[in-house]
């Protein structure tokens, strides 16, 4: 299937990852999951796409957890509360794996809630930031700028923003000429 999908061979890719994903093997579910959520070798569709995230992430595969948990929040079945928590436990699951997408999108999602916990986004934006990801090193700046989760540290702020701007990121950019 990775052959046929790196050949260009989509449909062929997708009808691999299909056989296998049925007969159990998670890494091959999650790819039919992208396949379906992205519309490759195979019609999109959304819902079955959850439905392979899921049993992936049933198997622990830490970016299907990222992906379903993204799924929950934004198309799932059953309460927003019950979407929300579990949601939340699979996006944990997949920071503690390294999964960086996993960490920044805690990150914000902690310091922006209903009940915003801001030392706990904090971890999480750091951690993101520690793997590479310029966006959350620019939040992390901006905590340090406003005292959230953290003492208020302005040389601490400029120094996450010129490390977040030097990757490329044009907020902290501007947050640097301003």
């Amino acid at each position: 299937g990775i052959e046929s999908m790196r050949a260009g061979h989509c449909r062929v890719a997708f009808t691999c990852f299909k056989l296998a994903a049925d007969r159990g093997y998670s890494k091959a579910q999650f790819n039919v999951g992208l396949c379906y959520e992205h519309g490759r070798g195979t019609q999109r569709d959304l819902e079955k796409a959850g439905f392979y995230y899921c049993q992936a992430a049933s198997s622990c595969h830490p970016m299907a957890q990222y992906r379903y948990a993204r799924y929950l929040l934004q198309h799932g079945p059953g309460s927003p509360w019950d979407r929300h928590h579990k949601a939340v436990t699979l996006l944990e699951q997949a920071a503690v794996a390294g999964i960086t997408e996993a960490q920044a999108y805690l990150g914000v999602f902690y310091m922006r809630g209903l009940q915003p916990q801001e030392k706990r986004g904090l971890k999480y934006l750091l951690l993101a930031a520690n793997s590479g990801d310029a966006q959350s090193r620019y939040h992390v700046g901006v905590c340090y700028e406003q005292g959230l989760g953290v003492q208020q540290d302005l040389a601490e702020a400029l120094r996450h923003y010129r490390h977040s701007a030097a990757a490329g990121n044009r907020q902290a950019q501007e947050r640097l000429q301003a």
